[in-house]
């Protein structure tokens, strides 16, 4: 890679950054090109040259997210064995993600899903494609533990899948909100409380 291509990158990244930190504090609506490049130091035609539209900018946001996201909850639950241990490992990891990350940031997920629930487009669309993934990939893990045999038969994976998005959504809420100290412990406890009722 060369260094214009390097620094070009390095400012994309930038902006993409920029973009986060300004939908984590007001929302994706608040992303602009020219509020972006206010924080970063570019005009708005030195922004729009990198990421293009507004639009564009606000997707590749969610998509920054989605792929911070994954990084720190999924990928290293994939190190561990099929079934149980990758469930509960993702699990774990959702729960000190959300304590350390996003309860100073926000959730652009979550955020943004209340955001725009009541809004058509392709801006919703994208981040229910990220979401729908992310609860596939939840449901992918839950039928391994299925078929690995350490949760019941009958169990059903959509339920378990809503069930561990309430909790994490739940938690969410009172870190961010009741700015609860102990509410990441108390989501680990409701965890193990919930799991239990599905192993065999």
């Amino acid at each position: 890679m060369d260094a214009k291509t390097q620094k070009s990158e390095l400012t994309r990244a930038a902006i993409v950054g920029a973009g986060l930190d300004l939908a984590a504090a007001e929302g994706l609506e608040a992303i602009t090109l020219q509020a972006v490049a206010d924080r970063v130091g570019l005009s708005k035609s030195g922004v729009f040259s990198r990421v293009g539209s507004r639009e564009a900018l606000q997707i590749a946001v969610i998509e920054e997210f989605g792929r911070r996201f994954i990084g720190d909850v999924f990928v290293p639950s994939m190190q561990l064995p099929k079934g149980l241990p990758r469930l509960n490992e993702i699990m774990r990891r959702w729960i000190v993600r959300t304590r350390d990350v996003e309860a100073r940031q926000g959730c652009i997920f979550t955020a943004g899903a209340f955001e725009l629930d009541d809004k058509d487009g392709p801006l919703r669309d994208f981040l229910l494609g990220e979401v729908t993934r992310w609860r596939a990939a939840l449901r992918r893990t839950v039928l391994q533990a299925i078929e690995q045999k350490h949760l019941l038969p009958d169990t059903e994976p959509e339920q378990l899948v809503a069930e561990m998005y309430s909790l994490a959504m739940g938690l969410l809420h009172d870190t961010r909100f009741l700015r609860d100290p102990r509410a990441a412990e108390r989501a680990q406890l409701t965890w193990a409380r919930l799991l239990k009722t599905y192993l065999r």
